[in-house]
């Protein structure tokens, strides 16, 4: 494999990492927002807005080097990258409004 295969696969694989984290954190959250532990999921939430962005630093260096003229290769494996960024970017939104449901839910009590 030559050095811009390797790169091109690193920043693939840091794509999926990233947004596999993020929605990792999600999930924490949501689970810890049933247990009425807000401050935590918070806290969470916030980490995974931090993967979600490092996963949007990588698409914009690529998508820079497009816009000045390189060749980025279009692979399976970079679709399927670019599904788990918007999975966990929609999931992040989804949590957020379980959360605020658990929230409103929890004062009615």
């Amino acid at each position: 494999m030559d050095d811009s295969n390797q790169e091109y696969l690193e920043l693939v694989m840091g794509l999926i990492t990233h947004a596999g984290n993020a929605k990792s954190l999600c999930m924490e959250a949501f689970q810890l927002a049933k247990e009425n532990q807000f401050e935590e999921a918070d806290v969470l939430l916030k980490e995974a807005d931090e993967a979600i962005n490092k996963a949007h630093n990588l698409q914009t260096s690529m998508l820079t080097k497009e816009a000045s003229g390189e060749t980025v290769e279009l692979t399976l494996l970079m679709v399927h990258a670019q599904d788990h960024i918007m999975n966990a970017m929609s999931f992040k939104d989804m949590t957020e409004e379980v959360i605020y449901l658990h929230r409103e839910l929890n004062k009615v009590k």
